[in-house]
């Protein structure tokens, strides 16, 4: 069985409803990075934060998944998949696939503010439970704060997706604009026989010399398109 590795980005959910932070009109425009997504931000107003998330999480809980991710959920039935998404919410998982790499954090997650990358503190949010009291405590006594990779945080989870992506004999870039590092730089651990594809309606630099086949379409059907290339080839 071929070995598919899919890089999801925003356009991926952009479908499901749910804001996409860099286009216009994201959420980087009601919000400044500085203020909601660094740790400075969080250290000088946690109940800020704390509230900017929950709106994104009730945000999260009233979106379901768009065809696009049922249909990279179906390529499981013909291919080891692994997604690999820069995106925060469940939907993949929720579509059904069963293999996802979060680079950039889950916002049904919350953590220990002092340890967040020790799954001790973990601590997962059923969809009714998406709303957070400022000022809840994790396991060792520190503020809760969200499962997020903040801007001047480590990525956690980069060496095991460049070790998904260096297996791959297809690899797959949707609704990614390839802006952000170092997720986009997983392209090029891709082995030189791989195929490679890139879904997005916009026009999108691949950082690497490579031939990329282009499909020039939203992520619902850029994936049916795909799976019809599968296919034939």
């Amino acid at each position: 069985m071929q070995k598919l590795v899919i890089l999801s980005g925003a356009g991926m959910s952009a479908e499901s409803g749910f804001s996409t932070f860099r286009d216009k009109g994201g959420l980087w425009e009601k919000h400044p990075v500085e203020e909601v997504a660094t740790p400075e931000g969080w250290a000088r107003n946690p109940t800020l934060v704390t509230q900017f998330y929950n709106s994104l999480r009730k945000g999260l809980v009233e979106a379901s998944p768009n065809q696009g991710h049922l249909d990279v959920a179906a390529l499981e039935r013909d291919y080891d998949v692994t997604v690999i998404t820069q995106n925060v919410d469940d939907l993949h998982e929720r579509a059904g696939s069963t293999h996802v790499i979060h680079l950039h954090g889950e916002l049904m997650k919350m953590c220990s503010s002092r340890q967040p990358d020790n799954p001790r503190y973990w601590r997962t949010l059923r969809d009714d439970e998406w709303e957070v009291q400022p000022g809840t405590l994790a396991g060792d006594g520190s503020l809760l704060r969200p499962w997020i990779v903040w801007f001047g945080e480590a990525v956690p989870r980069l060496e095991e997706a460049a070790a998904e992506v260096a297996k791959a004999d297809i690899f797959v870039i949707i609704g990614s604009s390839l802006n952000v590092y170092p997720a986009a730089g997983l392209v090029r651990y891709a082995p030189p026989a791989a195929r490679l594809l890139l879904i997005d309606p916009a026009e999108v630099r691949v950082p690497a010399r490579r031939e990329v086949e282009v499909i020039g379409l939203p992520a619902s059907k850029g994936v049916a398109e795909l799976r019809r290339r599968l296919t034939i080839t």
